[in-house]
């Protein structure tokens, strides 16, 4: 069966007489015929200079959110022009839609100049916002070593299933991009090494600093920055995604808690991801160094015995134990700024953003903390 039709939009005008101007709207007034009465009423509102005008509505059979626009727009140009406008004969169901505008009130919103801040002010405001985002770190960094004891304690509660899959999407499918990063960090470093070491003769002690800097900083390093990068933002989206969806609260109302279910899978994931992608890297590292000491005229073997002479297992292990942390960090405040998503379009995008730039942040404090601890420790 056919919807009924409904008759187009049509405008009328009479007068002005007596100093009122009268236009009659019939028929149906939506978005795709509306725009044209709203040129023709406009022109003829403005070209009448009646101080007065009235709207007979009594013909209009359908009024959207477009046609009311429509009505309030009238009223505001004729508001401007020093008279008044009045809207008659429209439905009730449709008069609702303009109970909520008063004459002038448009022209009040239009000309309200933009609410601005003083200098003082918006360094309270981010202040303030600092403080709070510390509070919420901290709150959060409690609950999650909770549920990380609770995890350990209790291995069943484990979806390792997650675990899995977080692990093969945060920690597998990052390997290329991680062994390509790393071995051309460690082809650019010797060549860069090789020009002043060169001057005293000295390019054999290329493979120290290559051995030395790969184990103990850079493979680590660019490893967690990579992951912040990929990984982190990704969680960051993947939560942030549920919490526009309003997945996060319907676990709530089912008894659930996200941080068991979202964030420590992921952290696990992390934690033991990160070194075994940061061995990776080291060894990448290395034989990038490997191939600007063969074209430099030394054997191998050679490289070989200078890494061993340089480097200890301390070395190594003090660099595990950087992307360890690391691991942790890039997981933890990705999944934080995920579940700290607002509602809107950018939302997800913010948080993503928020995510990565954080973990680069915090993953360089914490880099320099370990830097200062291994010094007086004599790592």
């Amino acid at each position: 069966m056919n919807p009924p039709s409904h008759s187009a939009a049509a405008l009328r005008c009479e007068g002005p007489r007596d100093g009122v101007f009268t236009m009659v709207i019939s028929g149906r007034l939506d978005s795709s015929s509306t725009g044209g009465i709203w040129r023709q009423a406009t022109r003829a509102l403005a070209s009448a200079g009646a101080a007065s005008g009235v709207v007979d509505a009594s013909g209009i059979d359908y009024c959207d959110g477009s046609g009311a626009a429509l009505f309030v727009h009238l009223r505001e140009q004729q508001h401007r022009a020093g008279g008044r406008l009045e809207i008659q004969g429209l439905r009730r169901e449709f008069q609702g839609l303009l109970d909520g505008w008063e004459p002038g009130e448009l022209t009040r919103l239009e000309s309200r100049p933009p609410s601005g801040r003083h200098f003082a002010e918006e360094i309270g405001a981010a202040t303030v916002d600092v403080w709070l985002d510390i509070r919420t770190l901290i709150s959060f960094v409690g609950e999650l070593s909770a549920a990380l004891v609770n995890a350990a304690l209790h291995p069943r509660g484990v979806r390792w299933r997650d675990v899995m899959q977080v692990a093969e999407a945060a920690g597998v499918n990052a390997l290329p991009i991680v062994m390509l990063v790393s071995f051309l960090m460690g082809l650019i470093m010797a060549f860069q090494a090789a020009i002043p070491l060169r001057q005293f003769g000295a390019e054999i002690f290329v493979a120290n600093l290559i051995a030395l800097s790969m184990l103990r900083e850079l493979g680590p390093l660019m490893t967690a920055i990579i992951l912040a990068g990929r990984s982190g933002s990704a969680f960051a989206a993947e939560i942030g995604t549920m919490k526009v969806r309003e997945e996060v609260d319907a676990l709530k109302t089912m008894g659930l808690d996200p941080m068991r279910f979202l964030v420590v899978t992921r952290v696990i994931a992390a934690v033991v991801m990160t070194p075994l992608l940061t061995v990776f890297a080291n060894l990448l590292g290395l034989m990038g160094g490997s191939v600007v000491m063969l074209s430099l005229g030394f054997p191998l073997i050679t490289y070989f015995h200078q890494i061993q002479y340089a480097v200890t297992y301390g070395s190594l292990l003090g660099g595990l134990l950087k992307a360890f942390v690391f691991g942790i960090l890039v997981a933890a405040i990705g999944c934080l700024r995920g579940l700290q998503t607002k509602t809107g379009a950018t939302a997800v995008g913010e948080s993503t953003t928020s995510a990565v730039v954080s973990g680069i942040i915090l993953i360089a404090v914490t880099d320099g903390i370990f830097s200062v601890v291994y010094y007086y420790l004599g790592v």
